[in-house]
């Protein structure tokens, strides 16, 4: 077979016809006559910046006319030729290029940073490879659904170093999901050159480490892309598995304008002008008598048309204008909980097994509901929460995963899009900086930026006292409760844990929900049988008193009811349940009502959420304050191992006398 770096430019019509043929001229053509003018357009200062995909159109296209419009494409932001392909009126992507409300995040996003739910299109961020698990969950979703369909998700070269390009093959092989993998390999990641990014000299080498096969295809040839690609597509309908296809090709332009191209050698950049994919298509189509010259005047007049009308549209659509109740109302998902109250029956359980039986009423409840996690199915977790799950629900909706968080988390994502709910769990709270990045720049802001929900409930066993050392012991909920888009939870009482757990599934915006491993086993309560909630955001006053406020959640509230109950201190304890949204109503009037407040947590002191809520006391109620707002957290170090060390670690060892030092201020 003739190598792909020498078929750019041999094409064979294999069958195809002339409607055919120059379909696909047309749909190459229109994206670079859109990328001329958006060039024209950024030297006039009438959008920001512009990441060209001038010389790569025939990727683009070819793959999107091999898939089937039902099917989901992830591009990324050299791939206009997908969105013209699937008919995205131009009017809003011009729109959407100059930041006005007719795009696709309403101002909020720049380029090709979205997703159009109605062509089946889910964009990019900027860290490149999140996409590829996204496309996982898609792909699972479909094999759940039992839908003859696949998933293209598209990364570049430089993209592909990344560990969510890992992470998510792997996993795409372990559960045989029809995603189609594209790598654009066209020579640099933004000046680096290949020869500085991976040592080896084809991707489809890596196919094989994965037990999947590859394809590599010359990918400025438009004929040879799609004829291949939907041979490909028909096949994995059938045969439902992932496959990794590399595309040869060349960014004619910088990585973005402003960059240039000084970096590119001027006989690589000749060669590859040489096999420009519209042009060489043309000729070849002039060849075949397929096209006249006639006709290509006659198509670039009737495209340079439309880009003009479609053009003066956008340009005459009223800037943006700032409203603040819009942008706060954006960043979750609108929700109104339908509390469902407990029953009567109540049954004494340990916080585990009020977890445990949340889990499982929801999964009742949610038959879209699916379940991943690291030894969740036979083994039941590491914890045992999921035990006996994989008898009643199945190994479809309770699923072990590979050690891929950030693949799982994104393909969290995957299955809100088409319309699952979906639970990951974190064998460790620690674990999640695998995947921080899925969580508060993907989940996070999915609705924020083009409308789509997350509905990814995240469950993290937390905490220290158990002598579990520096990366099984971390409080790491105030990264979280930083982040706009994120809900945080964070139970003391085993049937709060219940009722919160069974409200997250409800909402649909991505939930955090922690779990403090020491109270696993260690505490009992009563809990309602059956289905009921707990809304989000209303604070809990677990004792009243008037002498002064303890604000705290999770291990802390037993903290401050063991020292309150020891000094005989009339204590207002307000159990804040979740960290966001918080119950700001109920910390004010609690330290109105005392003058003394003492913000309490296990995470460390410094950037810690006590230094959030002790500015929001003072702001709010600084002239009812009859001392200083006190906090009481856990030492600035990592958490160490030895019991020793961990008492002295933990706030609960100095907050008798932080209580005593309030009360005589």
């Amino acid at each position: 077979m003739i190598p792909a770096a020498e078929r750019q430019t041999k094409f064979d019509k294999k069958g195809l016809s002339n409607e055919t043929l120059l379909n696909l001229y047309k749909q190459t053509l229109k994206p670079r006559m859109i990328e001329e003018k958006m060039l024209s357009q950024l030297r006039q200062g009438k959008i920001s910046k512009w990441f060209s995909g001038i010389g790569q159109e025939a990727i683009s296209v070819g793959l999107t006319a091999a898939m089937q419009d039902r099917e989901y494409i992830l591009p990324m932001h050299r791939n206009l030729g997908i969105f013209t392909s699937r008919n995205i009126p131009l009017s809003r992507l011009f729109s959407q290029f100059q930041g006005k409300l007719n795009g696709f995040t309403k101002g909020r996003d720049r380029s090709f940073h979205f997703g159009a739910p109605d062509h089946n299109i889910v964009g990019m961020i900027s860290h490149l490879g999140p996409q590829l698990g996204v496309a996982d969950g898609i792909a699972l979703a479909q094999s759940l659904k039992s839908e003859k369909g696949i998933t293209a998700v598209i990364t570049g070269d430089g993209g592909a170093s990344e560990g969510d390009f890992h992470e998510s093959l792997n996993t795409a092989a372990v559960w045989n999901l029809p995603v189609m993998f594209v790598v654009e390999n066209n020579g640099y990641g933004l000046s680096t050159p290949s020869a500085e990014q991976f040592k080896f000299d084809s991707f489809t080498l890596k196919g094989p480490g994965y037990g999947m096969e590859t394809l590599q295809l010359a990918g400025n040839n438009i004929l040879e892309v799609y004829s291949e690609l939907d041979k490909l597509a028909r096949d994995m309908r059938q045969n439902p598995r992932p496959v990794l296809v590399e595309c040869l090709t060349f960014r004619m332009r910088g990585h973005e304008e402003a960059s240039g191209t000084k970096y590119v050698p001027a006989d690589l950049m000749e060669y590859w002008a040489k096999r420009d994919p519209v042009v060489n298509y043309e000729n070849f189509l002039l060849d075949q008598k397929v096209l006249s010259p006639d006709d290509i005047a006659e198509i670039r007049r009737e495209i340079k048309l439309e880009i003009e009308i479609a053009l003066k549209e956008a340009s005459e659509e009223k800037p943006i204008e700032a409203h603040l109740d819009t942008e706060l109302g954006d960043v979750y998902r609108p929700f109104e909980l339908e509390i469902t109250e407990p029953g009567q029956e109540n049954t004494e359980k340990r916080l585990i097994d009020a977890v445990s039986d949340g889990l499982r009423e929801a999964m009742r409840k949610h038959s879209n509901l699916v379940l991943m996690g690291q030894d969740i199915a036979d083994y039941g977790g590491v914890f045992k929460v999921t035990e006996g799950f994989l008898d009643e629900f199945g190994r479809d909706r309770v699923r072990n995963t590979p050690l891929c968080e950030a693949a799982i988390l994104g393909a969290g994502l995957g299955l809100s899009i088409k319309g699952f709910k979906s639970m990951v769990e974190m064998q460790f709270a620690d674990f999640v900086t695998e995947g921080f990045n899925q969580i508060v720049n993907n989940l996070a802001k999915a609705h924020y930026r083009w409308g789509q929900n997350a509905d990814v409930v995240v469950r993290m066993p937390t905490g220290a006292g158990v002598q579990a050392g520096p990366y099984h012991s971390q409080s790491n909920e105030a990264w979280f409760a930083h982040v706009p888009g994120l809900k945080v939870v964070y139970p003391a009482f085993p049937a709060d844990a219940k009722g919160l757990l069974l409200t997250a599934f409800e909402d649909p915006n991505p939930v955090l929900f922690f779990e403090h491993k020491a109270l696993y086993r260690s505490i009992k309560g009563d809990v309602p049988e059956g289905y009921y909630t707990i809304p989000f955001g209303k604070a809990f006053r677990v004792l009243g008193g008037d002498e002064l406020s303890i604000i705290t959640y999770g291990m802390g509230v037993h903290w401050a009811l063991e020292v309150a109950g020891k000094l005989n201190v009339s204590a207002d304890i307000i159990d804040l349940r979740t960290l966001s949204p918080l119950d700001r109503d109920a910390i004010f009037e609690s330290v109105r009502k005392t003058g003394r407040a003492l913000v309490l947590h296990e995470d460390t002191m410094f950037g810690g959420i006590g230094g959030e809520l002790s500015a929001l006391i003072t702001e709010n109620c600084f002239e009812f304050l009859d001392a200083p707002v006190k906090r009481c957290a856990s030492l600035d170090t990592p958490v160490p191992f030895t019991a020793s060390l961990e008492t002295q670690f933990l706030p609960n060892s100095r907050l008798e006398q932080d209580v005593r030092d309030l009360l005589d201020y």
